[in-house]
């Protein structure tokens, strides 16, 4: 049975948060508030804990999980990118944004993208996620949390707790964190491309 944690959106109770960082640390599967609904999540290194993700979502193994990050500087760990895609991010983040890029030889393969060797990252703009990270030192493994045969994003952290409660081992309370899904954008030197229009403005990268 998961653990329930009711953490302040604004004012993360600093117990809580390196609680929560250490399920994640002994490969917990949490659910987690962001800026665009709740997310499930794990250690970025952890094929166990992934594999529990994808069965919780029915996901096969081809489907792409993000990472979430604290900063521009983890950022550029995990991928590339020049000095124009550099001030697009440093204008845009953190926000409702989920960012598509080469990756470095930094990111497991199990997250690749089996063809392109693409990742996507994320930067949301919630005070817990970012304490969250802080707390961490690295990313997140990270995917919507979306049941299968629904279309979008749980939003209320007590139906996930009554949903999933016997398969995750962290359900962080964060209040109402918005249903929409982020706006996705894949970005390499040679173009800037918006692929789905989400809560993000899509404008800054027209």
């Amino acid at each position: 049975m998961s653990q329930f944690f009711q953490i302040h959106p604004e004012n993360p109770q600093t117990r809580l948060i390196k609680q929560a960082a250490e399920v994640i640390r002994q490969g917990g599967v949490i659910a987690y508030p962001t800026d665009c609904g709740y997310s499930l999540g794990c250690h970025l290194g952890d094929k166990s804990a992934l594999d529990r993700i994808r069965a919780i979502r029915r996901l096969d193994d081809k489907h792409n999980f993000t990472l979430v990050c604290r900063d521009l500087s983890e950022i550029s760990t995990y991928a590339r990118f020049d000095n124009r895609l550099y001030r697009l991010l440093k204008s845009n983040t953190p926000g409702p944004y989920t960012f598509i890029f080469g990756a470095t030889s930094e990111v497991p393969r199990r997250l690749l993208h089996p063809k392109r060797k693409t990742i996507g990252i994320r930067v949301p703009n919630n005070r817990i996620v970012s304490a969250l990270l802080e707390e961490l030192g690295e990313p997140i493994m990270s995917v919507s949390l979306i049941l299968p045969g629904e279309t979008d994003p749980m939003t209320d952290p007590y139906d996930i707790r009554d949903s999933l409660e016997h398969a995750l081992d962290l359900v962080i309370d964060g209040g109402f964190c918005g249903f929409q899904p982020t706006t996705v954008v894949a970005m390499d030197a040679d173009s800037v491309n918006v692929i789905r229009v989400g809560a993000g403005d899509p404008a800054p990268f027209a």
